[in-house]
């Protein structure tokens, strides 16, 4: 069993920020799950540019309003607390944060924490062994 608060996350190698959010990484490879666990706050204002090459998301809105814009269709959905979004056919995507965005995001396969987005807006697929966790 794993049990773990964010506040324990907060100033870790988990909590990763850059200039538009902060993902707070709740469960990753290491961890041995077939899938990560993050909390993101997408800060307002921003507009963040995504592409998943190599990772499935799905992203749950649990606070905040903004906008998803799918990059290969033009089509744009409203974000706001309530809303799912499911990244299954990898597409180019972006996401402006009308207000601070706060969402749950499940990543398949789990991300290592490590990832940074290239310059196509991709994570790379990394790998990293399991470690052992002590509840």
């Amino acid at each position: 069993m794993i049990v773990r608060t964010l506040a324990e996350i907060k100033g870790t190698d988990r909590d990763v920020t850059s200039k538009t959010w902060n993902s707070q990484r709740l469960l990753l490879a290491r961890d041995g799950q077939r899938f990560s666990l993050h909390e993101t706050i997408l800060y307002a204002g921003t507009e963040t540019s995504m592409w998943y090459a190599n990772h499935v998301e799905a992203v749950y809105c649990v606070g905040g309003e903004g906008e998803l814009i799918n990059d290969e269709t033009g089509d744009l959905h409203p974000l706001s607390d309530g809303t799912l979004y499911l990244l299954d056919g990898h597409e180019h995507h972006r996401v402006i944060a009308h207000t601070d965005l706060r969402m749950v995001c499940v990543f398949d396969p789990p991300v290592t924490g490590r990832e940074v987005h290239d310059e196509t807006g991709a994570y790379p697929l990394l790998t990293e062994p399991v470690q052992e966790v002590v509840s």
